[in-house]
């Protein structure tokens, strides 16, 4: 094989054949998103929005709105996206929240189930109650079980929020984009957060992640609640998973590539990179149930890659995976669940776990052995 590496590093393979569209196809797809009869007497003014969008497209406007970066990046002249100013601002001020020793402790509860009653199928997931269940624990501002009801200022001690991964299925708008995986062509063409959308110019508008970014770096702890779908996570939490990779050594400059020039992010990858860990550090618990097989294996997975990212366990009961109403009819799924006291108090226990991890760890209780260490190797 003939070495395509130069001086300034690897030239980008290429070779795939093109995804451009022609006019026509182009306008009849974006068309086919007005089919209601309703629109039918906006038909000319319809033709003057796909006429806009075929240029927006035909030009590649990915960014219609930048302005010049500023001294705070590497390239201050670079013309830059002012959506990812805004995704980055709301990062820097869920950074702030998280190290603000006096606020309160943050949980981020995940829902990563897409059943809910709101669109097909009709009816709620069993990932969505099992959260419930951890949630009372959580808001309820304690972390072990007692007769007692918390005060007030235990209470206002916990925040809790809640991402529904089910509104993927059943919200107008909500959508969760394919991660392009700019990582494996070099880390630093992979920006924090992700720059890859919005892209006007192929429709791709709309990602819920600029929303989810700040969710997680401002928590102190996570807690993901999962079913198993085909011996795999779900399809929304996999979205989220891939589209977490920034986090995990992404840049936080976009001027050091010049946007997305992938030779200059090979030559920056060869030169060196510190693979920033921009969530290390937090908590998690996870809780996976199935029905019939792969509940131990999606749990392991998911573990697995939250302590790459260098998240850490809560602890051993933190990490559960567990059957409900193991094979047996679907149809009566939600009544095993309401007959197993036994894996709703273990749930508890998770939530019960991270919540005392975290309030340990914030107190300077909490010991982190190794986290100080530098690994010998990066991915």
């Amino acid at each position: 094989m003939v070495s395509l590496v130069g001086k300034s590093g690897p030239e980008p393979r290429r070779g795939m054949p093109s995804p451009r569209l022609g006019e026509a196809e182009f306008k009849r797809r974006f068309l086919a998103q007005f089919i209601d009869p309703a629109f039918a007497p906006l038909a000319g003014e319809l033709a003057k929005l796909a006429g806009a969008a075929w240029d927006a497209y035909e030009n590649a406007r990915k960014a219609p709105h930048t302005r010049r970066a500023g001294p705070e990046f590497a390239d201050p002249d670079y013309e830059i996206a002012v959506d990812w100013l805004a995704a980055r601002e709301a990062i820097r001020e869920a950074e702030r929240r998280h190290a603000d020793e006096a606020g309160p402790t943050r949980i981020l509860l995940v829902n990563c189930s897409s059943r809910s009653e709101h669109t097909c199928p009709g009816e709620m997931s069993k990932s969505w109650r099992l959260m419930q269940i951890a949630r009372e624990v959580l808001e309820g501002g304690h972390a072990s079980p007692r007769s007692d009801p918390p005060s007030q200022g235990e209470r206002a001690s916990v925040e809790v929020e809640v991402l529904d991964l089910s509104r993927l299925a059943s919200e107008y708008g909500r959508k969760i984009h394919p991660c392009k995986a700019c990582f494996s062509t070099a880390p630093a063409l992979c920006h924090w957060p992700c720059s890859c959308y919005p892209n006007y110019s192929l429709g791709q508008t709309q990602d819920w992640m600029n929303d989810i970014y700040p969710m997680w770096v401002a928590a102190h702890g996570i807690m993901i609640v999962t079913p198993v779908n085909w011996y795999q996570v779900t399809s929304p939490l996999k979205l989220m998973m891939d589209r977490l990779v920034c986090a995990d050594g992404g840049n936080p400059d976009p001027t050091l590539t010049h946007g997305k020039d992938a030779r200059k992010a090979k030559e920056i990858e060869l030169e060196g990179w510190d693979y920033p860990r921009h969530l290390a550090g937090r908590l998690f618990a996870v809780a996976v149930h199935g029905d019939v097989e792969g509940a131990e294996a999606v749990r392991r997975a998911i573990s697995d890659w939250l302590c790459f990212m260098d998240l850490c366990p809560a602890g051993p009961l933190a990490e559960l995976d567990r059957y409900i109403g193991y094979w047996k009819p679907y149809a009566t799924s939600h009544d095993e669940l309401d007959q197993d006291e036994a894996i709703q108090e273990e749930v508890r226990n998770a939530a019960r776990t991270l919540i005392q991890a975290v309030e340990a760890k914030r107190a300077g209780k909490l010991v982190d052995a190794g986290q100080g260490l530098k690994p010998p190797r990066q991915k």
